[in-house]
């Protein structure tokens, strides 16, 4: 607590210091070259640290070595496929970008990566804080296809923060002291929050996410609401204003957080996970990011059909994008442009148009008319976007409404006029059209009055459904102030970890991650995701323990088969996999509960704790969310083991799994006709288990066959 008081209150900068592409702090401290720039700094004169020609020519050397990754082709499934994968990964392989053991690698370091890292430790020697902050990454993370070794980036990292208190650096040994990665330094969280909380204190923005995740589940501290809400208030107000500078209407982005187990039906495989068993099983399908290029190529043939839905879908598609397939707003706007042509022919409607054209071109227009207006795809132009948007609003078009209540709103291109605006929003959001429901929230809360907040309060969570990022920041304003309704902390930290952990490109790193994962270089997918799951992001921690997972297949053989690579050190962390499962399950992952239970049945990772496998399976297994937990509790009632042997008991556990999760009808039948068996002979033999026993309104065997 004293190393944590002294956190809170010795940082007296709020600015966020990175060394990134020539950037870095030049406030240095402990040498006399220090206090010459310091000196020269106050005097307005313009100094370069030491050594600034040196890291100049390595990271000319540097840029020619970088190759960006690129993801690879996704893996197509089925035995012939697999096989053919095994017989490609036993080739010899050559990567460019994924950096081999530490010990072959220095070896085959190219002469320019040699000399470039001369240059750059050269300059380390005389306290360069862009020299000590590039080794470090490409220590750590292995940059330029650098040999990885942590305990060098330890070193530097920590020389760069002793130097001049440079917030990454503290962040990043945070990082290192939380999770032990690489082990440069034993697992301390003590010490990982010191160095959050310093780095946090700075304005670093992933620092400031990860002590308010920190203070709030209460890892390495007690739990403090009012603390986490106040970092996490921080990231929260950074990316409202990130949001908030893009065009009229917001900046856009493409969510990348997932769980890159679920890509195969979730951490038990497709069927026996509750993310893709039972009701879950229509909305998880593990090849439906696979064929996003056969849906495309589909919807283009019918566009080419004359299909004006297919083409409308395609613009959709090719705007908003996904993860795996960026925007493209050309394409875009040529499949929008050709859903309006059908239906306005020389700037009039068409007589008699087919059934839904009316509605398609109306959103269509939409589209082309935000386009417009916030200059995607096309130059920035108000009358052509008033022009469009006019035209979707005649046809009841939501976002149509919407945009044209920005523009009277802010005076984009037309006289500003609220009245006419309020009333355009009232029309999208009847629409139920979040972001038309978020501005009325806005204009509602700022007349004060009781009724006027208890109407803002309506359209923020009517937006909320689907899920505006601006609902849950002033859902969290009013719940933190009070504002029309009794303070509630809890409920403010919750909406701002959403908003925080929605902002993705500037507080995570995880477009990074997913790339390196799909680019096949599952070590660097690690390293990246680790830093989210510090984030508290829940994907991440799911990510993350699924990585170091030493558990994923119960048939060693076809494990192997499948993955001929031998794992990397790195990636065998099973202690660390726990620690991750066991955050995964407390933000309500019920599969990493289950997982959680096997490292305790089994003692991996940990020492063997059947009274804590039971806990995770029973609360797994509560309201029959998972049926794989409902399976181990009647396998551990059968044999014995952790719970008292009770035949009766088991057959209900298994019952409860199939009424579950119909997909497990084999195995558990299967065990079902094993029970049965040793529980008629358990009754022959007068044995002590408690045998199956008839429930009433319960077929049995013996009323089965009488009436037979």
């Amino acid at each position: 607590m004293f190393l944590q008081s002294i956190a809170f209150t010795s940082a007296n900068l709020h600015t966020e210091q990175h060394v990134l592409g020539g950037k870095s702090s030049k406030a240095t401290t402990g040498d006399s070259s220090g206090a010459e720039i310091i000196t020269a700094q106050a005097a307005g004169q313009t100094v370069r640290e030491p050594g600034a020609e040196l890291v100049e020519s390595a990271l000319t050397e540097l840029r020619k070595l970088y190759k960006p990754l690129h993801a690879r082709a996704r893996k197509p499934s089925g035995l012939f496929s697999a096989l053919g994968q095994f017989v490609i990964t036993a080739l010899p392989t050559f990567r460019l970008t994924a950096s081999p053991p530490e010990q072959a690698a220095a070896s085959r370091m190219s002469n320019a990566l040699r000399h470039a890292t001369q240059l750059l430790e050269e300059s380390a020697r005389l306290n360069n804080s862009d020299a000590l902050y590039i080794l470090a990454e490409m220590n750590f993370y292995g940059n330029y296809s650098h040999p990885r070794n942590f305990k060098a980036a330890f070193g530097y990292y920590h020389q760069l923060a002793l130097l001049n208190g440079n917030a990454s650096a503290m962040y990043m040994l945070g990082l290192m002291y939380s999770t032990g990665i690489g082990g440069a330094v034993e697992r301390d969280q003590a010490r990982a929050l010191l160095y959050y909380t310093f780095a946090a204190n700075k304005g670093h923005t992933r620092a400031e996410m990860t002590v308010a995740h920190r203070h709030h589940a209460g890892i390495g501290t007690p739990k403090s609401c009012e603390v986490a809400a106040r970092y996490y208030k921080r990231v929260a107000d950074k990316a409202i204003e990130w949001y908030r500078s893009g065009p009229p209407g917001g900046r856009s982005w493409i969510l990348e957080a997932h769980r890159i187990a679920d890509d195969t039906g979730g951490a038990y495989g497709e069927g026996a996970s509750v993310v893709s068993a039972g009701e879950n099983s229509a909305k998880s399908h593990p090849d439906s990011e696979a064929s996003i290029e056969d849906i495309i190529e589909y919807l283009d043939l019918m566009a080419q059909k004359g299909d004006f839905k297919a083409a409308f879908n395609l613009g959709r598609i090719y705007y908003e994008g996904q993860r795996g397939l960026s925007k493209n707003m050309a394409i875009a706007r040529r499949y929008f442009l050709d859903v309006v042509q059908k239906y306005w022919k020389k700037n009039r409607p068409i007589e008699n148009p087919k059934g839904g054209l009316e509605r398609f071109a109306g959103k269509a227009a939409g589209y082309i008319g935000r386009m417009y207006l916030r200059g995607e795809g096309v130059e920035q132009n108000f009358d052509r976007a008033k022009f469009w948007l006019e035209r979707g609003s005649l046809l009841k078009d939501a976002q149509s409404q919407h945009f044209l209540g920005l523009m009277y709103l802010h005076g984009y291109g037309v006289k500003r006029d609220l009245p006419q605006a309020i009333d355009y929003f009232k029309a999208a959001a009847s629409l139920d059209y979040a972001a038309a429901q978020v501005q009325l929230g806005i204009l509602y809360l700022d007349q004060g009055n009781t009724e006027d907040l208890i109407a803002a309060n309506h359209y923020f969570e009517l937006a909320m459904r689907w899920g505006h990022i601006e609902a849950y920041y002033y859902m969290a304003e009013v719940n933190m102030y009070g504002v029309g309704r009794d303070p509630n902390c809890q409920q403010a930290v919750s909406y701002y970890k959403i908003v925080a952990e929605r902002a993705e490109p500037i507080v995570s790193s995880w477009a990074d991650a997913n790339l390196a994962y799909e680019s096949g270089n599952v070590e660097l997918a690690l390293l990246e995701y680790l830093g989210a799951a510090e984030q508290g992001y829940e994907r991440a921690q799911n990510n993350v323990a699924h990585l170091l997972d030493p558990d994923k297949s119960r048939l060693p053989f076809l494990h192997r088969l499948l993955s001929p690579t031998p794992t990397s050190p790195l990636l065998h962390n099973p202690t660390l996999a726990l620690i991750y499962w066991t955050r995964s399950a407390r933000q309500s992952n019920i599969d990493a509960l289950v997982k959680m239970g096997d490292y305790y049945l089994y003692g991996i990772g940990t020492e063997a704790d059947v009274d804590k496998a039971v806990q995770c399976y029973t609360g797994a297994s509560e309201y029959l969310q998972s049926a794989q937990a409902l399976y181990n509790l009647g396998w551990m009632h059968e044999h014995g083991i952790g719970l008292d042997q009770d035949y009766h008991l088991a057959k209900r556990y298994y019952d409860s799994a199939l009424e579950t999760n119909e997909e497990a009808y084999l195995p558990v039948t299967l065990s079902l006709l094993k029970l049965r068996v040793k529980s008629a002979w358990n009754t022959l033999t007068h044995g002590r288990i408690n045998s199956i026993q008839d429930e009433p309104g319960k077929q049995t065997i013996r009323m089965t066959l009488n009436a037979f």
